[in-house]
């Protein structure tokens, strides 16, 4: 190549250059102002999307995005591994209770409330054997429990000849009465499976999901449940206590209160979660067939807590669902090592071993999480603390008894155990019993023969691990509808 073509070349290149940086430099700020614009855009959209929670819980020492992170990636998992087992998908309830407060006039005519029976044979024999019930105070003071040493009994008497050991029928029962009240005096809810109508439900044939059930006769179980809240006072004092209590105004009222307010506000939350998550998005025009088409309802879930339609009020309540989450998952740190020693017993040896071994990863996780609920914030007030913990029992316990009002079957099923799982939390956090025993040391020593000072029936077990599990998928919906939001 001559001279001058090698000038021509490197003109050309150099006029390339020159027209080509402008352009690169063009690209590469439209690149980072692309990057810029998005940055801003998702901080608006995360400002502007009010189920984007963040900050403290209040009245705990921990914070939103801590229990995201917690329950998503380490709690929610293995609950979902462990509740499909037998010892916990059998739940036995009464839903044959008549409503103790207004004559039963809503029953819900539609398919999905019915609750789909589970046949007897699906049912682990070692779950229908009542082996809790013989375990129980007050079953050592019946005839049955008896009759069990009668032989060493009647020899015994043969020696002695003379005296007369017998107890009255009418002695028995008092006795037994005693027991069942000393039993039943730290229960935060009634728990009814021993009663007349008491079945087994199998809770993988029947899921908590919206099944149709709404209007007045639903809008009046949760006015009658928050009308709980009040604690006596004046009629203004009354009025103020709904499920559209200001957030703002729960500053004027004691912790106690506030506390109580917060947790049913909660429980109301995830159940309305549950409800949008699992909506009934199309049915069959045949009614012999039950199926349907259940999915995630955004326009549902904004309409329940968009502040746009709940006075502002919304994200409040979203925030009270780590609140009662908290508690539970506090209730379960502080049951764990009386859990430990639970046999979970269905008489289904390997799975009745993986039971063991889930229950026991789970436990040492919820252990090790570092900001858990304070229970001993609440009822610290002396004289008045006695009074406000017998005000709980006698409200939670109202609470299980409007669960028996609610006309559909299914919605029932699922209110009734998680009003008892969180009774049976608050009474773990709350027990004297409980606390004596792990004082004196009771679950570091080998399992014992003898009663020991506290105990849960299998019921209440089912109900608290079921009930935690409606939390913690309540909290990882919650990020599922945050993704579709934005």
């Amino acid at each position: 190549m001559g001279s001058r073509q090698r000038t021509v070349s490197n003109r050309i290149r150099r006029n390339m250059l020159a027209l080509s940086l402008p352009l690169l430099l063009f690209m590469y700020w439209t690149h980072q102002a692309d990057g810029y614009f998005a940055a801003l855009d998702e901080a608006e959209t995360k400002k502007n999307c009010f189920c984007e929670l963040e900050g403290s819980i209040n009245d705990c020492s921990c914070d939103i995005d801590t229990v995201d992170h917690f329950n998503n990636v380490k709690i929610y998992p293995r609950l979902q591994s462990l509740l499909v087992k037998n010892f916990f998908r059998f739940y036995k309830v009464n839903l044959k209770q008549e409503c103790p407060f207004w004559p039963d006039d809503s029953r819900c005519a539609i398919r999905f409330c019915q609750v789909e029976n589970c046949e007897e044979q699906a049912i682990p024999q070692g779950i229908k054997d009542t082996v809790e019930h013989s375990k129980s105070a007050a079953f050592k003071y019946t005839r049955e429990a008896q009759s069990e040493g009668c032989s060493d009994a009647e020899d015994f008497n043969s020696a002695l000849g003379f005296l007369d050991t017998s107890i009255s029928d009418q002695a028995h029962k008092e006795f037994e009465l005693w027991a069942k009240h000393d039993e039943a005096e730290e229960d935060f809810c009634i728990v009814d499976d021993r009663e007349d109508g008491a079945q087994y439900v199998d809770l993988l044939l029947n899921p908590e999901r919206y099944t149709g059930y709404r209007g007045d006769s639903a809008h009046r179980i949760w006015k009658s449940i928050y009308l709980e809240n009040c604690f006596g006072g004046t009629n203004e004092t009354t009025n103020k206590f709904s499920n559209y209590v200001p957030h703002l105004d729960l500053r004027n009222v004691c912790l106690e209160q506030r506390a109580f307010y917060r947790i049913i506000s909660g429980l109301h939350s995830s159940i309305n979660i549950h409800l949008c998550s699992k909506y009934l998005l199309s049915e069959s025009k045949d009614f012999l067939d039950p199926q349907g088409i259940w999915g995630p309802n955004v326009k549902e879930f904004k309409r329940r807590f968009s502040p746009e339609t709940t006075g502002g009020e919304g994200p409040h309540w979203l925030r009270n669902l780590y609140f009662i989450y908290l508690i539970e998952l506090r209730a379960l740190a502080k049951a764990a090592p009386y859990l430990r020693r639970e046999n979970y017993y269905t008489g289904i040896a390997e799975e009745d071993d993986e039971v063991k071994l889930a229950i026991n990863d789970l436990l040492a996780i919820i252990e090790s999480f570092q900001s858990h609920f304070d229970e001993n914030a609440l009822f610290s007030s002396g004289i008045a603390s006695i009074k406000f913990k017998s005000d709980y029992k006698e409200k939670f316990r109202n609470i299980s008894r409007i669960m028996d009002c609610v006309g559909c079957d299914k919605c029932k099923l699922w209110g009734k155990l998680q009003t008892q799982g969180l009774g049976t939390a608050l009474k773990i956090l709350y027990s004297q019993k409980l606390n004596l025993a792990t004082e004196s040391g009771i679950w570091d020593k080998p399992h014992i023969e003898a009663d020991p000072i506290f105990r849960l029936s299998r019921t209440e077990i089912v109900a608290l691990f079921n009930a935690f599990g409606r939390l913690s998928n309540s909290i990882y919906e919650m990020e599922n509808f945050r993704r579709v939001l934005r």
